[in-house]
């Protein structure tokens, strides 16, 4: 591995410039010939929602990635995002980074900390090592909740873990209209421009990145990891693109999923003899639909295709970039997807994600009203399971599943310079981990054994670069497990043993069956050989133990929503009281207090000017779920927003006064989830209500802001972001009792649904 000498002088120096030799260190650069290296993550999209893999939604610009190089049907990746990250930045299974799970999931275990060890060095830092300029944009989610706020840890953000810039967001998800953005090692604001979507803003990034260093270094490669949100709820697009689906799936998904396989087989994506996998548990079949829910669900199907299609063109947008600055023939793509199509939408889907995420049902009646306002900013939307289901076609169950339907995933090799063939379909097995083995093979580099002084773990993964020029040659991977909330799987020599878990058997995996299927001749594992080979299914499960003993898969863990609660460094769950200042970066979440289910106030301190002053003293969440302090029309005004449900506001009786004040809002906690809130102006009691329910569980992605609600707005009452014109001093909360731990009721309808 090529590394930089350090500051070590090879040169003479005497007492004068006459008798010295001056020494210049000899700079790092990619071996010759070194092609660009850029991997595109898609998110949420299943085996079959792109064109190239039987898809009616119009990718044209990622098939083109396959008509002129090659498309894998035979790639796997771990079922859920974190971890598929993992692996693709260290080409190690995700346990043995820490990664078993998403990184808001992690617990106090080797395969699920939370926290990619400096021991397992990723491509961006070995890559830059070798003379590559890195860059990232777009989705992260590989950093610890703990780690995210301005206080760090860094070394857990793209520019610590080997990226020289970066432009995106460090969440699982985010408000496509209105993100919640970083840039390089800072929050900034969404940028304000009409029509802004994030997706756009991510290649516009990306191109700015690369022609900055073009210009200044035109024959140095780079490496550039750009994950778009698409199609991860919540499912946002233009108008134009949805409309372009209108009336496409009023068929319904089970139709859909029919002329899906037909495609597919006409197209060589599946053998010929593949069969269509019976439908999943709990997905009802269209034709039992009633006539409004049919309206409504194929419409959030029109507004994924639309998410999906103009993320196509964002794509298109880049590929086009590449072509004009000279770029596109030695630059080797990878197009993924991280995991299979999300059933994180429920039965009926949702006009409001969170809710789903806080176990709160939705009505179709409400959820109609909205339909004209999907993929729009007043929604944060995601549609039923059962076009998740379709968009799996043909494959069994979903994201966070084993079965291949969780894990078998869109893989698409672009590289005019050094792929012979075009348009060709590779059949040979792999996982995400191989990815980055195939990069270092072809710029012909070794990974290192040492890395900023640590010893590295093996890469676990296997090229698949001999695959590129030889379409018949065999598999050169022998065996690779899974598993993900209990769930368990094995593949090994063409067999795969895979067992679905109860998520409800309280850490009982005693009573898991096991399946078996020849996966050669058996593509959608529809034909369960179990019964008939009891011995072959013995061996692959022994195996799989082996297999999880060696990748730290151990100890087995299918708790879900009890994950949130894990005790974690840093310990501050003693602390009462959070003191917060104007003129802050929006914090995330995990820095906010801890007030849900428990008693608190809210105190600010402030200098109201004699023309008086409005605007917000704090607020955290947004319009989809949250609460708002603030001073409007003179009347100091609590809006706890109940997922877009319903606003609980109280108002004061009396004016805020000109002149120093403290102006607070009490919480008294009367019931699990429901209380009594009230204001006050200098200690007077102000206003008061029942407030009967509260946000059980996430006010979701947006954050914490202190004088202004900077994204949407978590009040109708004011327009973001409603900046304090007072002097606010400070913001001081203060939490009474124990946080709440209800891990068996909160999320039970969500994350633990069978």
């Amino acid at each position: 591995m090529a590394m930089g000498k350090g500051t070590e002088f090879g040169g003479i120096t005497g007492r004068t410039y006459k008798e010295s030799k001056s020494f210049w260190p000899e700079p790092v650069t990619a071996p010759a010939g070194s092609p660009n290296i850029v991997f595109i993550i898609l998110d949420d999209v299943g085996f079959s929602q792109l064109g190239c893999y039987g898809s009616e939604i119009q990718t044209p610009n990622m098939d083109r990635l396959a008509a002129n190089g090659l498309l894998f049907n035979n790639f796997h990746t771990t079922a859920l995002c974190s971890p598929t990250r993992a692996c693709l930045l260290t080409g190690r299974n995700h346990h043995s980074v820490g990664t078993g799970i998403i990184t808001n999931l992690a617990t106090g275990y080797p395969g699920y900390n939370g926290r990619m060890p400096r021991e397992a060095a990723t491509i961006a830092q070995v890559l830059k090592e070798n003379g590559y300029n890195t860059f990232a944009t777009g989705k992260w989610h590989n950093t610890p909740d703990e780690e995210l706020t301005a206080a760090g840890p860094y070394d857990r953000w793209p520019l610590g873990m080997g990226f020289e810039r970066f432009y995106g967001f460090l969440a699982g998800e985010t408000n496509q209209w209105n993100p919640e953005l970083v840039y390089d090692n800072h929050r900034i604001e969404t940028p304000d421009h009409p029509g802004y979507h994030v997706s756009e803003d991510i290649v516009d990034k990306s191109m700015e990145f690369i022609l900055d260093q073009k210009q200044a270094k035109p024959a140095k490669p780079f490496f550039l990891w750009m994950a778009f949100g698409a199609g991860h709820a919540p499912h946002h697009a233009p108008r134009e693109f949805i409309n372009k689906y209108k009336g496409k799936f009023d068929k319904g998904w089970d139709k859909v999923r029919e002329e899906v396989l037909i495609r597919q087989k006409a197209l060589g994506i599946v053998p010929h003899n593949t069969d269509l996998a019976p439908s999943n548990p709990r997905v009802q079949p269209w034709d039992q639909l009633s006539d409004n829910e049919k309206k409504l669900f194929a419409r959030m199907q029109e507004v994924y295709a639309g998410f999906l299609d103009h993320t196509d063109g964002q794509i298109g947008r880049f590929l086009d970039f590449l072509e004009k600055i000279g770029e596109l023939d030695n630059t080797l793509i990878m197009l993924i997807s991280d995991n299979g199509a999300s059933r994180e939408g429920g039965p009926y889907g949702t006009v409001n994600e969170l809710r789903f995420f806080n176990a709160v049902k939705e009505s179709l009646e409400a959820n109609l009203k909205m339909i004209d306002e999907l993929g729009g900013p007043l929604t944060y939307n995601h549609y039923p399971r059962g076009w998740a289901q379709a968009g799996n076609s043909p494959l069994k169950r979903f994201k966070q599943n084993t079965h291949d339907g969780g894990i078998r995933d869109t893989l698409l090799v672009h590289w005019p310079k050094g792929i012979r063939g075009k348009g060709q379909i590779r059949q040979q097995y792999h996982h995400v981990i191989d990815l980055v083995p195939t990069v270092y093979e072809i710029i012909g580099i070794d990974p290192p054994e040492m890395f900023n002084g640590l010893p590295q773990k093996p890469i676990e993964g296997v090229s698949l670069a001999y695959s590129f020029n030889d379409g018949g040659s065999p598999s050169r991977k022998e065996v690779q497990y899974y598993e993900m909330f209990g769930h368990r799987g094995l593949w090994h020599n063409g067999w795969k043993a895979v067992t679905y878990h109860d998520l409800s058997s309280n850490g009982n995996f005693d009573n898991d069956r096991w399946e078996l299927y020849h996966t050669d001749e058996d593509f959608s594992e529809c034909h369960d050989l179990a019964g008939q080979y009891p011995e072959k299914v013995a061996e692959m499960v022994d195996l799989w133990w082996r297999e999880a003993e060696k990748y730290q898969v151990l100890p087995l863990d299918d708790r879900t929503n009890e994950r949130f609660y894990v005790d974690k460094p840093p310990r501050d769950k003693d602390r009462k009281v959070y003191t917060f200042y104007p003129g802050t970066v929006r914090m995330p979440g995990s820095a906010a207090p801890p007030i849900r289910n428990r008693s608190h106030t809210i105190r600010a301190f402030v200098d109201i000017p004699q023309e008086r002053a409005e605007g917000v003293l704090i607020a955290h969440g947004g319009r989809f779920a949250g609460y708002a302090f603030y001073i409007k029309d003179n009347r100091l005004v609590y809006d706890h927003n109940y997922l877009g449900i319903e606003h609980y506001l109280i108002r004061s009786v009396k004016e805020v006064q000109a002149g120093p004040s403290v102006l607070a809002y009490q919480f008294e906690k009367t019931g699990e989830h429901q209380g009594i809130g009230r204001l006050f102006i200098n200690g007077e009691k102000v206003g008061e209500r029942i407030i009967p329910r509260t946000i059980p569980v996430s006010y979701g992605p947006e954050g914490l802001d202190i004088g202004k609600d900077s994204l949407t707005p978590v009040s109708e009452s004011y327009t973001s972001p409603f900046k304090f014109t007072g002097v606010l001093k400070r913001v001081e909360v203060t939490v009474n009792g124990h946080p709440h731990l209800d891990p068996k009721e909160d999320f039970q309808a969500a994350m633990g649904e069978q």
